[in-house]
């Protein structure tokens, strides 16, 4: 079942690069994220009361609460790298560099989980991190200087977050009903990506965000809150060295409706790169 839930994680998190893509055009992306993060605290604990999982919240042990709360702190640091970098980046670059977390988060799983080290991993992180080499293309624009780099900076910084985000979830999930401890992880992220709105002065652009902008935020976090509890009820059961890899295979979808809908091509080398990181992918489910 573990698995199932794992996929659908990759469907979710597919559909939230577009839409936030579309959604964070003409918004500042910490704004954007603060937004999106009040929109998913709301969808997640909606399916804590529907699973009745609020009765153990007395029940949540230090350690699980600590972890959680730290595993909230990568998750917003990586949000606010990954959206700032979607803002100035294409989604067809940006998203394989974030993707990277997928080898982090396998090496991280084999010696700090004690996830077993095998052959076909060994030969997934080699496709993974070879596809990944060959998506990553400079951006080319009109404009020259650290601009052009920055998008690059903010992309790997949403990585190794992200794959943190995934080790210590991953342990403080262990202790917990998956919906509830989704739900408290997305208090910390709405609480810090406030706190980075209000101290960079940001607030005051939330007026002039416009209609479209606001649908599709909405949306992106609806999407988000559906990611979340479908990765974090797979990760529960699953080895977060399999469980993380399938999760990433959002980058196919998300490239797919970057084409339909953005009108980003992918090259030659970059279609190949993703069918390596496919190849890698699938091959640990065997």
């Amino acid at each position: 079942m573990w698995l199932l839930f794992a996929f659908g994680s990759a469907v979710f998190a597919g559909l939230t690069a577009i839409l936030s893509k579309c959604g964070i055009k003409n918004t500042d992306s910490t704004v954007a994220t603060a937004i999106r993060t009040v929109v998913v605290l709301l969808f997640s604990w909606l399916m804590v009361f529907v699973a009745g999982s609020q009765k153990t919240i007395s029940e949540i042990s230090p350690k699980t609460l600590l972890f959680l709360v730290l595993s909230g702190l990568s998750t917003g640091a990586s949000w606010l790298c990954y959206f700032k970098a979607l803002q100035i980046g294409d989604v067809n670059k940006v998203t394989p560099i974030d993707k990277l977390s997928t080898i982090l988060t396998m090496i991280l799983a084999i010696v700090f989980l004690g996830e077993g080290f095998t052959a076909i991993k060994a030969v997934a992180i080699v496709l993974i991190g070879a596809g990944t080499y060959l998506m990553i293309q400079k951006k080319e624009t009109e404009n020259t200087g650290s601009q052009n780099n920055l998008w690059l900076l903010y992309a790997l910084g949403s990585a190794v977050f992200a794959s943190l985000t995934s080790i210590l979830g991953k342990v403080g999930i262990e202790g917990i009903e998956s919906n509830l401890g989704t739900a408290v992880r997305t208090i910390v992220v709405l609480i810090m990506a406030w706190l980075i709105v209000f101290a960079r002065g940001k607030q005051n652009t939330i007026k002039n965000i416009d209609a479209n902008s606001w649908i599709f935020l909405i949306l992106s976090g609806f999407a988000t809150g559906g990611s979340w509890l479908c990765y974090y009820r797979a990760l529960q059961n699953g080895p977060a060295s399999v469980v993380v890899p399938i999760d990433k295979l959002s980058i196919v979808i998300t490239i797919a409706f970057s084409y339909l809908f953005l009108k980003e091509k992918l090259a030659k080398k970059a279609a190949l790169g993703l069918i390596m990181i496919v190849a890698g992918t699938m091959s640990l489910l065997i």
